[in-house]
């Protein structure tokens, strides 16, 4: 029998979709939090154990990882929750992924990727929207050209935001415009913008410092990245009514990003990857994979979904990849 996945935050939005999902779906699952009585409530809600502990002390953390696979971290802002369960994960043998837009996450998982080899476990962050479909289209465009140099990646977003997805965003601006050049982070003096089509019409894409600055070189070895990132619903001020998107909301309209790939030649081709609404993706995507890891099926170190898995993205429901 295989050892369950624990979700820690599971009783935040995308906690308890991906935890309903994960229960639907068949997956041995423990949730747990901070909260004795919101993870008890959701623990009776889906028939499965729930654990409480919170993240301050390393020993209770061991303590709450026993017996699992694999930790999935949902738990926003990840600045404050993925360092302290990345290194009890590592200690403990334990799986690590997480749904992270947080690109100082992705670096921290990938500083610790040597760690996570020698304890015979895989570190993964960025299971959800981010950064699955682009992982696994900035892969299958690369494959498309000879020699390739380059890639600059769109992301087009729409809809509402759950509380801890605006928690998680409330640093990213602050990072300023990163590119990735000859294999470096590097801050442009200056805000950058492109215009893109992505099935409606031309619109600007702002830089954006997402986590593909760091996968894309992962998965496909490519050292010069840009991230561009158009959105039509914005971030507000004040979510304090918020919890997110509802059922309907959720269900309307998709997601896409664009991958457009430059070879040493000049060469370029360019795919685009449409989805349903990023919360009803992480749902799929993060439970996909974390059913994987419960089944052994894992790369050791640090890996993106796509170095791990990849064409995962097209294989997941309602999810399309197609050449341009």
């Amino acid at each position: 029998m295989n050892e369950p996945i624990l979700i820690y935050g599971a009783t935040g939005y995308t906690g308890r979709l991906i935890a309903t999902h994960a229960r639907e779906r068949g997956l041995d699952l423990v949730v747990a939090g901070r909260s004795r009585e919101r993870v008890g409530a959701l623990a009776t809600a889906l028939g499965v154990p729930g654990r409480v502990f919170g993240l301050q002390h390393p020993e209770e953390v061991l303590d709450g990882l026993g017996g699992v696979a694999g930790v999935l971290n949902v738990a926003g802002p990840f600045r404050d929750t993925a360092e302290v369960l990345m290194r009890a994960s590592i200690r403990s043998g334990v799986h690590y992924l997480d749904t992270t837009a947080e690109l100082s996450i992705y670096a921290m998982a990938e500083s610790l990727g040597a760690d996570a080899e020698r304890a015979g476990v895989m570190v993964m962050s960025g299971v959800g929207w981010d950064v699955v479909p682009t992982d696994s289209l900035a892969v299958h465009t690369a494959d498309r050209v000879a020699n390739p140099e380059r890639i600059a990646i769109a992301l087009r977003i729409t809809g509402g935001f759950s509380r801890g997805s605006l928690a998680s965003a409330a640093g990213i601006g602050d990072l300023g415009a990163l590119v990735r050049d000859a294999g470096q982070l590097v801050r442009l003096p200056a805000p950058e913008t492109r215009r893109f089509d992505l099935g409606h019409g031309e619109e600007e894409y702002a830089l954006a410092p997402m986590g593909d600055l760091i996968t894309a070189q992962r998965s496909t070895g490519i050292a010069n990245i840009r991230v561009y990132l158009h959105t039509d619903a914005g971030f507000p001020a004040d979510d304090s009514d918020m919890d997110g998107p509802t059922p309907e909301e959720r269900a309307q309209g998709r997601y896409q990003a664009l991958a457009e790939v430059t070879g040493r030649d000049g060469e370029i081709a360019r795919s685009m990857i449409s989805t349903p609404t990023g919360y009803t993706f992480t749902q799929r995507s993060s439970v996909e994979i974390a059913r994987r890891v419960a089944a052994g099926d894992y790369v050791a170190g640090f890996q993106s979904p796509a170095s791990a898995y990849g064409s995962l993205a097209a294989s997941i429901a309602g999810s399309r990849i197609t050449d341009l």
